[in-house]
């Protein structure tokens, strides 16, 4: 039988100085694996030499590494793939290990963790560290996760986890996007402490520290809201139930002392506040509902997808499995 085929997926940008180290490092690391380079429209020589390096290069016009990432996700077949950046911050040396646990223990998504390791004494950068923690904070706090380091760029998935996960995202909150659709949906997510290293001088960061960091902040809000949607409206219907009861609670006293309601403003305001809560309870209830049927909905695609696959490996067990019209990567670069 073949052996399983691993893919190494780099997004790219305007890295000419580190390309090439980081392909010939990954080849070397994962000999039989498939380097894959999608070329975000860069400015710089970096498809070339990704391609003298040995890296299958393609192209993915859309701005965006949230783009380059879902038209990864869907032209590319393998058992397991492993994701990282162009930049040479992440050692390829922890990526047999990553493999192992996608293909061996059966992960789904593998997180490569700098925030256990080096880190906060190599990154360079103001706030990145503090956002970092906050964003694992919220994200754990909020899905009811222990998901160590939440915006690394080095993971690697199983193939049910690729082809079953929906790319929303654009830009650089795709890392929380990931992470949360894993808990969500109960995947099995482990982490491995990996060496971070910043970026070699003359480099520079496509992140924007703070318009990418809001933009992480609106994602964690946006699936808090789809993903826990009786807890959301819940605490927004709490916010006015006690507002009316702050604007109400005085006019109704007034009236039983008087019997004269002088304050109508407070009293409609009251009103429709709390009217508001009530509405907004039965908003959650509904999503809620929703959510529920949807969730059993992916269990049996996911259901599905693995009795595909399963299928064409048995049927043909010299060939790699391909959907019609799409590349399998291929066991090996030479």
């Amino acid at each position: 039988m073949k052996p399983p085929s691993v893919a190494v997926l780099l997004p790219c940008y305007n890295e000419a100085q580190t390309i090439v180290e980081v392909v010939r490092d990954f080849r070397n690391a994962l000999p039989n694996a498939t380097v894959y380079v999608y070329d975000n429209s860069s400015t710089d020589d970096s498809a070339a030499l990704a391609a003298q390096a040995g890296a299958v290069v393609r192209g993915e016009p859309m701005r965006g590494k949230g783009y380059v990432m879902r038209s990864m996700f869907r032209d590319i077949e393998a058992d397991c793939y492993v994701l990282a950046d162009a930049d040479d911050t992440y050692p390829a040396g922890a990526a047999p290990a990553m493999v192992n646990a996608v293909l061996d223990q059966r992960a789904d998504m593998v997180v490569g963790d700098r925030l256990s390791s080096t880190y906060f004494t190599e990154n360079k950068r103001r706030f990145h560290s503090g956002g970092n923690v906050l964003v694992r904070k919220l994200v754990n706090g909020f899905f009811g996760g222990e998901v160590s380091d939440i915006m690394t760029g080095y993971r690697a998935f199983s193939y049910s986890f690729v082809k079953s996960f929906p790319v929303l995202s654009t830009g650089f909150e795709i890392e929380t996007e990931m992470t949360i659709f894993a808990l969500e949906n109960h995947l099995r997510v482990t982490s491995l402490p990996v060496e971070y290293r910043d970026r070699p001088e003359g480099s520079e960061s496509k992140l924007s520290t703070v318009k990418d960091g809001l933009r992480v902040l609106r994602t964690i809000a946006k699936l808090f809201k789809d993903y826990r949607p009786m807890l959301f409206f819940n605490l927004l219907a709490t916010i006015c139930f006690v507002i009316g009861l702050f604007l109400g609670t005085p006019v109704v006293v007034e009236y039983f002392q008087t019997g004269l309601v002088p304050r109508f403003p407070s009293l409609f305001a009251a009103f429709f506040c709390l009217l508001a809560a009530m509405q907004l309870v039965v908003a959650g209830l509904i999503l809620d509902t929703q959510g529920r049927t949807r969730r059993q909905g992916f269990e049996m695609a996911v259901n599905q997808l693995s009795s595909f696959r399963t299928f064409v490996v048995e049927t043909s067990p010299d060939a790699a499995p391909a959907r019609p019209g799409k590349e399998p990567a291929p066991a090996s670069q030479d």
